[in-house]
């Protein structure tokens, strides 16, 4: 079994980009890396795992801090309470911005519905002007 590889070999088995690689690595998310003799960068097998992590996180809605705070040093030193109560928070992040995107959306729909419902008689200057006089603050609270 193959112990270190060379950052294009991982780039090839994670789909990422070499610079993006480094850019973890400088961003302090990827501690794994060490340099050979020749300053090539030598990367052993769990670096694909935290990689695959990084990239799987920051889809879920992490940001870079965030899982810098998260990751452990190695593969040995998990927080488990931690990462559970981002874990969770997370979730409740997720449910809050759903929330949120549920009433902008019916927002918009009855702003549509207002605009869809134009007499057929009435110009669009004064069908706005009809839109924009029904809209009020009231409506657009949370």
């Amino acid at each position: 079994m193959q112990t270190h590889m060379k950052i294009g070999e991982l780039a090839s088995r994670t789909g990422l980009a070499k610079s993006k690689i480094r850019f973890y690595e400088e961003k302090g998310l990827l501690n794994v890396v060490e340099r050979t003799a020749n300053g090539y960068r030598s990367y052993p097998p769990q670096a694909e795992s935290i990689l695959n992590l990084i990239v799987n996180g920051q889809q879920a809605g992490f940001s870079l801090d965030e899982l810098r705070a998260l990751l452990p040093q190695s593969n040995d030193n998990w927080q488990h309470d931690a990462l559970m109560t981002a874990l969770q928070q997370k979730v409740t992040d997720i449910e809050q911005l759903q929330q949120k995107l549920a009433r902008n959306k019916a927002k918009l729909l009855s702003v549509i519905d207002t605009i869809a419902a134009k007499p057929d008689d009435m110009d669009c200057a004064d069908n706005a002007k009809r839109v924009l006089s029904e809209l009020s603050f009231s409506k657009n609270t949370p």
